[in-house]
């Protein structure tokens, strides 16, 4: 077995099973990781990722790097790209992996389609495609607040209207009172 396919078996593992985005997600974090010198088989500490879409891409790309939301250390943004920002906070240096977009083949005549992908040949597909064909590799640059870089909490308030605490600077002051985001702006729920 070659290097990807072990990763693939990672994030086979980790989402459940192999579909387009689990490959593209793979590829992803394989070039990201190459391109700051890490390697995918070791803890690597100062490693710090931005996903920019909340599906499948995002499962592959935690499995095969180990980042995650509660060592502060998987960060999501959304842009509904299939895109990732990889940055080594020891250096400051990120390069952003995202999938090139690309003339999507016609359907075969003569071949039914049903307007659903053929899963199975897009995996192999995507999976075989040169590195340069499928993706793009940009070195940028990233602005980390010191509220966003992983470790314990260096702030903390309380919220004014529901009480509850809110870490990392992420409440809001609204005519002089501190709030959660939730009081502030609404919430995606509602007590009942």
């Amino acid at each position: 077995m070659n290097d990807f396919d072990v990763l693939l078996e990672k994030g086979r593992d980790f989402h459940g099973e192999v579909c387009p985005g689990i490959v593209i997600g793979t590829r992803i974090a394989m070039a990201g990781m190459r391109e700051l010198g890490m390697n995918p088989g070791e803890r690597n500490r100062d490693l710090m990722v931005y996903v920019e879409i909340d599906r499948c891409m995002a499962d592959a790309v935690q499995a095969v790097t180990g980042i995650t939301m509660g060592h502060r250390t998987l960060k999501y943004k959304d842009y509904g790209k299939f895109a990732a920002t990889f940055l080594d906070l020891s250096t400051g240096k990120a390069v952003r992996i995202s999938a090139a977009e690309r003339q999507r083949e016609p359907p075969e005549p003569g071949k039914k389609n049903d307007g659903r992908p053929d899963m199975k040949n897009m995996v192999k597909k995507l999976s075989n495609v040169p590195e340069d064909e499928l993706l793009l590799i940009e070195e940028v640059k990233v602005d980390i607040g010191e509220h966003d870089i992983p470790g314990f909490p260096k702030f903390k308030a309380h919220c004014e209207e529901c009480g509850d605490r809110v870490l990392d600077r992420r409440e809001v002051i609204v005519d002089g009172r501190t709030l959660c985001k939730a009081c502030a702006e609404g919430s995606y729920y509602q007590k009942i």
